[in-house]
């Protein structure tokens, strides 16, 4: 009894660790279910609990985890989370088609009614899985519990990687059009044939938004890594005034919240077309900064899970099997209010933006 509490405990703080809360927190988690299971005659496999291997407690630090790293990623954050539509790991929502007319000083009553064209949109979030990871009780029996956290944190660190490249890349257009400005930058040329971003390449998306009346209110930019780096190489306003070296964090810049990504997308530098998610880069193909409203950006989180198969259903090898599943989805709710500044290549013209 003691011995199995001992383990337990040990199990709850390696969570605690490596989860980032108090480890009390998850040894008091990591017991009580020890303790419910008990009392329910054992609902888990048998074996798990004595191995100190809880799916359960690992997912819903997972769930607590993903939520931390939101909050962190300053231009995922902003975006308005639509998680309590969320059912069956699909989200339906009214997009409405036209916004309402203000009549200003009307004299002619009564007035006239105007229907807003309206229409139910059914999303599917996207399911990220992660490949299975083996952990044999030979590993747990010979260093403890750290090869079981090491896995998790793996697989979580993963997931956020994935996560976030795949909300930017959804934010960005799909290709230059009139509502979504797709323009490329005219700065001096570098040693690997791309131009620099300069101010007035930020001043050019801007003016195109105000033409587009994008509420400037939620106005977002997310500059590449190159692009961040070309400011600090060329303008000394930027490097002094506008960029924290300790926090990385960008100050707003002509109405923009101004944030820094590596992972933004690639786009091909001829067609002004965005390349797909996970496509190879190409000589042609060049990265972007992404610039959004969070007025017509949405996303959500669905159901997430972890899966273990214990070592005692496998005794041929003796291991332990472990993988997750979550649902998450960031996209645009109107194709329109969203635009990117690709860098150009020198070595051949691209087309005006």
């Amino acid at each position: 009894m003691l011995a199995a509490l001992g383990v337990n405990s040990a199990v709850g703080a390696t969570i605690a660790c490596v989860f980032d809360f108090n480890p009390i927190a998850g040894i008091a988690a990591v017991n009580g279910m020890s303790a419910a299971s008990a009392l329910c005659g054992g609902f888990m496999p048998s074996g798990v609990l004595a191995a100190g291997i809880y799916p359960e407690a690992w997912t819903g630090e997972l769930i607590k985890a993903f939520r931390t790293a939101a909050e962190s990623i300053g231009w995922y954050n902003a975006i308005r989370a639509y998680d309590s539509y969320v059912k069956a790991d699909a989200i339906h929502f009214v997009d409405v088609g036209a916004d309402p007319e203000i009549l200003v000083n009307n004299t002619t009553y009564p007035l006239t009614v105007q229907e807003l064209p309206d229409g139910d949109k059914s999303v599917q979030l996207d399911k990220f899985q992660s490949r299975p990871t083996p952990i044999t009780d030979d590993e747990l029996h010979a260093i403890g519990y750290d090869k079981m956290a090491l896995v998790i944190e793996k697989h979580k660190d993963m997931f956020f990687e994935k996560k976030y490249s795949r909300a930017i890349h959804s934010l960005a257009p799909a290709e230059n059009t009139a509502k979504t400005p797709v323009i490329t930058t005219t700065g001096d040329v570098t040693p690997d044939g791309r131009k620099k971003l300069i101010r007035a390449d930020i001043v050019s998306l801007k003016n195109k938004f105000d033409k587009l009346r994008i509420p400037k209110e939620g106005r977002i930019l997310v500059l590449c890594a190159d692009h961040v780096a070309d400011l600090l190489e060329t303008d000394q306003r930027f490097e002094k005034q506008m960029y924290d070296y300790t926090t990385g964090k960008i100050a707003k810049m002509y109405g923009f919240d101004v944030y820094e990504y590596d992972e933004c997308p690639y786009y091909d530098t001829t067609t002004l077309k965005k390349k797909a998610f996970g496509a190879v880069i190409g000589d042609n193909d060049r990265q972007c900064s992404v610039a959004f409203t969070t007025k017509r950006a949405m996303r959500a989180d669905g159901s997430t899970k972890s899966y273990l198969r214990p070592a005692d259903l496998d005794p041929e090898n003796q291991q332990n099997i472990f993988s997750m599943r979550t649902y998450t989805i960031c996209l645009p709710l109107r194709n329109e209010g969203f635009g990117a500044i690709v860098s150009a290549k020198a070595a051949s013209e691209t087309p005006a933006a």
